[in-house]
């Protein structure tokens, strides 16, 4: 996650005085619009102090301007040279509610100016990235603790900012390895008497055509009309005081006219504008550019880019440059050269995909396997050009649907997607979004569903909503933001908490679900943490018992789902008590089940050849309760979980530790008991090799992952993918006794192991099966079979009334050839 740092601005007279205004996020930089400069060679900063005639005591602690020749009242000149010197000592720092001294005293290297001109809003001409150590940004040495840097010839030709007013600085001062002099970024006051900034005019209140909804509108060819809603929560009006569009449209300036400014609907609480004479096959990329006027003791006024949060495409300088080619063509995600921060794009005529397999529809969705796949570590290009490769391998395996992790545009192109900043884009790390569209396609010629993982629980910063009203006092949303919560009322909350019982929440959600499944035809959706989607709780224990609340609000964004699409399937990760997800259940929504309680539990106890505490039991029951037929889809591991196949490789029983046709066998036994009972059931990827690199600690399990397709050349490993997909083809040609009238009994108790084996029964009609399983080190001998087994359903044979099940292998019995 990227995140905000704490914002002041410092007026600088002759000395400092700290208030508070806006942030220097260096995520929010225009990489396009940066000079960079070669970086400083190795051996360089040798922390030699170079001469200065600077008295120490006339410094303050902080940032000081031309403190040799500063006269009480005067204001450096835009046109003129200005010295900056950082004095560390007596500057404080607050951390986790105590103060402390600047990372910086003592230290004995030179440092490096982050610089920037505070202009529309948002930080311009940063002459080099964060972490890039350039020589025009070295501050040096000069006195113990105290550093300086020179911006000439004048402080324009320093930044290169051309025609831009210059009225206020943004500074950081930091090492090589980024500790920061002061923690929160200042702000230093500029007089430029050549140029001067736009000026706002008041809003001017009108009503908006009928018909508009909040985005982007396509009238018709030539004319599209933008509406932004903006009220504060609880006094319902709004915040800022004028709001303007900036974009190609526009050559990207602001003017008081129908070509920029925006009117302001009392009723609707959007701002709005109609623009017209564009081009229908043209990309156009645009913000919002609201400001509230003399809103602080200083009469500077708060200004705020933001990029529209319906837009089905941004463009990002900071991370879209490291895209591959192959996967986004740079052709097609140019930013603009005076865009500033994550700019929207729309394009009046879209490009048209012709569906192959428009009428695909999940024929069963109770009886679905589900393959989780992460697009980022499943190839070595990790995108959808990588994985469109390897369906055949899928298809082959067996698996009914694919769901994708997060696919809608994240901070960063490095993720788990987890971390959402808008939702109506997919993420170009990923593909283009005909890429997308073909993969599905692809999936559905193959009878492949493809579900999406979406997180509604919360977005971070960077979405538009969270930067509309933000404290940046304490980094996080307002008080007065209409869609998110200040503070979440769980204990299981990351970045910004969206508030679900807010009607602007629940439309916006409502529509992006149906846009996803118009738009892209997925086949339904895994929602992530649903266990915060409710305001009524008092910790983290109460977050798991039964509310009414969170159950009316999930049953809507189902019954949207179904409205557009009745086969859609809806997946919930919710991890509440059994009742509330029993519920859900009877309503048509499934929810996530772990078959293990714990890493110490359940199948990684069984994986590992372990007896103690290694009941399947937890797989369909709680408490003696069972879920309504379907309503858990049921799994070993997951993207959450440690892999039973590195527990079994790291704390394997003997064989199962140190021989890799052990361990195979082993979890092939495993499968065998999750695969067989009735329910969807999911994969996480690569468990059918059993892949065995750790999740990792909780602090880099979200990392990438090494690569191993060689396991599918390695006979161990492939006969563990075959079991894998002799089980899942059962489940496809065999369908009946998957359902809900079947009979279905298992021993997997602990009181059942090896010479007295675990086994499973389900029976439909004339159909029977019956699977053994040993998990210890002994033959299970003389296991006496049931009525009507006559197939060794995994090698086509024919057997007798008893079988003998070696040691860390199955059986599995059918009535019916294989």
């Amino acid at each position: 996650m990227k995140i905000r740092m704490k914002k002041y601005i410092v007026y600088l007279l002759a000395l400092s005085l700290i208030i508070p205004v806006v942030s220097a996020c260096d995520d929010e930089l225009d990489k396009n619009k940066l000079a960079l400069l070669e970086k400083t060679e190795d051996g360089e900063n040798s922390g030699e102090m170079t001469d200065d005639d600077i008295d120490v005591s006339i410094l303050q602690p902080g940032f000081n301007l031309n403190p040799k020749t500063a006269v009480e009242g005067e204001v450096p000149n835009a046109d003129q040279p200005l010295d900056i010197y950082f004095y560390a000592e007596g500057v404080t720092n607050e951390v986790d509610g105590e103060q402390v001294v600047s990372d910086l005293l003592g230290y004995e290297q030179d440092c490096f100016l982050h610089a920037g001109v505070i202009a529309e809003g948002t930080w311009m001409y940063v002459p080099a990235g964060w972490s890039e150590d350039t020589e025009k940004c070295k501050m040096k040495r000069v006195k113990d603790n105290v550093w300086k840097i020179t911006l000439s010839p004048t402080i324009r030709d320093w930044f290169g900012s051309g025609s831009t007013p210059i009225e206020q600085l943004g500074l950081i001062i930091r090492s090589s390895d980024g500790k920061k002099g002061i923690n929160a970024d200042t702000f230093v006051e500029i007089q430029d008497d050549k140029y001067n900034g736009f000026v706002a005019e008041d809003a001017e209140i009108k009503s908006m055509p009928s018909g508009l909804q909040y985005g982007i509108n396509v009238i018709d060819n030539s004319t599209v009309a933008l509406v932004l809603y903006e009220a504060q929560k609880g006094s319902n009006q709004r915040y800022y005081d004028y709001a303007y569009v900036m974009g190609d449209f526009n050559n990207w300036k602001r003017a008081n006219d129908e070509s920029s400014k925006m009117y302001y609907d009392e009723t609707a609480k959007c701002w709005w504008i109609v623009l017209s004479g564009l081009t229908a096959n043209k990309e156009y990329a645009f913000q919002y550019y609201l400001g509230k006027k003399n809103s602080e003791s200083d009469g500077k006024e708060i200004e705020l880019r933001v990029a529209d949060p319906y837009a089905e495409k941004i463009l990002d300088a900071d991370n879209d440059p490291y895209i591959a080619e192959s996967t986004y063509p740079s052709s097609e995600r140019q930013y603009p050269d005076k865009g500033a921060g994550i700019v929207s794009v729309f394009k009046i005529q879209k490009d048209n995909y012709n569906w192959a397999h428009d009428d695909f529809r999940i024929k069963d969705k109770n009886n679905l396997m589900i393959y989780e796949l992460l697009l980022r570590d499943f190839t070595e290009t990790g995108d959808l050009n990588g994985a469109y490769q390897k369906l055949d391998y899928l298809e082959k395996l067996g698996v009914t649907a694919i769901e994708l992790m997060p696919v809608q545009e994240f901070d960063g192109n490095d993720s788990w997607g987890y971390n959402p900043c808008f939702y109506f884009a997919l993420d170009k790390a990923y593909g283009t979004p005909e890429m997308y569209k073909k993969f599905i396609d692809a999936c559905h010629a193959r009878g492949i569903a493809v579900l999406f993982d979406v997180v509604f629980n919360h977005a971070t910063g960077n979405h538009p909503f969270a930067k509309l009203y933000w404290d940046s006092e304490n980094n996080k949303t307002a008080e007065n933001n209409p869609w998110f919560n200040a503070d979440a009322p769980h204990d299981y909350n990351v970045f910004q908490d969206f508030n679900h019982e807010s009607p602007l929440v629940r439309q916006f959600i409502k529509r992006n679900l149906k846009f996803l499944l118009e738009e892209y035809h997925v086949d339904g959706f895994r929602f992530d943490l649903t266990k915060g989607f409710t305001q009524n709780v008092g910790g983290s224990w109460d977050a798991s018992e039964y509310h009414e609340d969170r159950i009316s609000i999930l049953r809507d964004y189902y019954n949207t789902i179904q409205s557009v699409r009745p086969d859609a399937v809806m997946i919930c990760e919710h991890w509440c008590e059994w009742a509330e997800e029993n519920v859900l259940a009877l309503s048509g929504i499934q929810c996530w089940r772990k078959g293990s309680a714990s890493h110490e539990s359940g199948y990684y106890q069984s994986g590992m050849g372990w007896n103690s505490n290694s009941s399947f039991s937890r797989l369909v029951e709680e408490g003696g309760n069972q879920i309504a037929f379907g309503g858990w889809v049921g799994f070993m591991e997951s993207h959450d979980e440690e892999r039973v196949a590195y527990k079994a490789l790291t704390y394997g029983n003997g064989a199962i530790a140190t021989d890799v046709s052990t361990r195979m066998g082993q979890l092939g036994v495993n499968a065998a008991f999750c695969f067989t009972v009735p329910g969807p059931k999911m994969i996480w990827q690569f468990g059918e090799l059993g892949y065995d690199e750790t999740l990792g600690t909780e602090m880099d399990k979200t990392a990438k992952k090494p690569l191993h397709w060689e396991y599918y050349t390695e006979p161990a490993r492939k006969e563990l993918y075959n079991v894998y997909a002799k089980l899942l083809n059962l489940r496809k040609t065999h369908q009946e006794l998957f359902q809900k009238n079947s009979t279905f009994s298992w021993n997997v108790t602990e009181s059942y192991w090896s010479s007295t084996p675990r086994s499973l029964t389900l029976k439909s009609g004339n159909e029977v099966m019956y699977v053994i399983g040993n998990f210890g080190d002994e033959e299970a001998v003389n296991i006496s079979l049931p009525e009507g087994i006559k197939y060794n359903y995994m090698s086509g044979e024919e057997v007798g009334r008893s079988v003998t099940v070696p040691a860390h292998s199955f059986f599995l019995g059918t009535s019916f050839q294989p």
